[in-house]
């Protein structure tokens, strides 16, 4: 016997190639019709489900990170306090002024809306330049 004689007990078995036609058919093992029956196979990933799902905002808009100031006016002030009064965050949420944001104390901006005639003196707060001038007229402090 030489080495051309040789021959196999079994045909070697073919590989099916799946999903390319063929022996499989047109449908190439994926069913008829749906949405996985087609080319591309027609399924979104998770992730641009998501994006989808977010509204699209017109414009573009700077939220800033610190939170606005709760704001007081002059006319406020000469209201509720007296001659010789500190005006902090404190006696203006005492006096109903300004209300707690959550459990923090507001930061607290005086404006000059209004005029004031009592002498107090401001402390801890932010002060706009013409309500300073207004309250140092009148004969008060800014601290």
């Amino acid at each position: 016997m030489q080495i051309h004689n040789v021959r196999r007990l079994h045909k070697r078995k073919k590989e099916k190639n799946v999903g390319r036609g063929g022996i499989r058919g047109t449908y190439s093992g994926r069913g008829i019709k749906g949405q996985k029956a087609h080319g591309s196979h027609g399924i979104r990933p998770e992730l641009r489900d998501i994006i989808k799902k977010i509204h699209k905002r017109r414009g573009y808009k700077f939220t800033p990170v610190s939170e606005k100031p709760a704001v007081v006016s002059l006319s406020a002030i000469d209201r509720e306090f007296f001659d010789g009064a500190t005006v902090s965050p404190k006696t203006l949420f005492e006096k109903k002024l300004v209300s707690r944001r959550g459990n923090k104390m507001p930061r607290v901006k005086v404006l000059a809306t209004g005029d004031i005639e009592r002498k107090v003196s401001v402390s801890g707060c932010i002060v706009s330049r013409s309500a300073r001038e207004k309250i140092l007229k009148a004969g008060g402090s800014v601290a």
